[in-house]
């Protein structure tokens, strides 16, 4: 499979955030959203086998492992395969999708953070929403919000689709758009069952070093 990085370290984001993780990067993403921060991942990358990736996971040492992207599920074939071996050898596996493509083939053991695609995203109509109906308590929705329209229509997901009792929701800031506090109040002041979700690896490292 074709892999853009694969690197050890704290996970950043997600109900995880904190937790030493070991990240498979995959190459390629059917979307291009406006706020991307990972666009070296559109083309970069070279050809891994299963085995290989599997053994570097082992090296880490670590039991946390995220498949992420670009967009992992265009390897779809192989990232099942990848996921279910790593499970079946003991590791946590999370799979981070763009939520374009659908998610029901996925092992139910693996944890699924699945991105909904605000308006300012500029790929809201790419949303394949059918993929709610396949989410499990423990996986999670995150939404990046740019701004308040953002934050109004994400709120309006949350509450008609009932997002808050089928999985975990996360909210997170869009950098350059608005603030961590902004947010957080908008939050407090709807109480919204949601958790802000900031990138705790972008305040720990510089915001454009790779492989972190």
């Amino acid at each position: 499979m074709k892999v853009c990085e694969l690197f050890t370290s704290i996970q950043g984001e997600s109900t995880y955030a904190g937790t030493p993780c070991t990240f498979i990067r995959l190459s390629g993403c059917n979307l291009r959203c406006s706020y991307c921060d990972t666009t070296y991942a559109y083309d970069e990358g070279t050809e891994m086998s299963l085995e290989a990736i599997i053994e570097k996971v082992s090296e880490a040492g670590f039991g946390l492992v995220e498949i992420t992207g670009g967009e992992p599920l265009l390897q779809q074939d192989e990232v099942m395969e990848l996921s279910r071996r790593l499970l079946d050898a003991g590791y946590k596996v999370l799979i981070e999708t763009n939520g374009t493509m659908n998610i029901s083939c996925l092992d139910s053991r693996a944890v699924v953070i699945m991105d909904i695609k605000t308006p300012a995203s500029g790929m809201m109509e790419k949303d394949d929403l059918s993929n709610l109906a396949y989410l499990k308590p423990a996986d999670e929705v995150k939404f990046v919000i740019c701004d308040r329209s953002d934050y109004e229509w994400s709120r309006k997901m949350v509450l008609e689709h009932e997002l808050s009792k089928r999985c975990r929701v996360l909210y997170s800031p869009a950098a350059g758009g608005i603030t961590p506090r902004q947010l957080a109040d908008w939050i407090l002041q709807d109480r919204l069952d949601v958790r802000l979700n900031l990138q705790l690896h972008k305040i720990i490292y510089n915001a454009e070093e790779r492989g972190v």
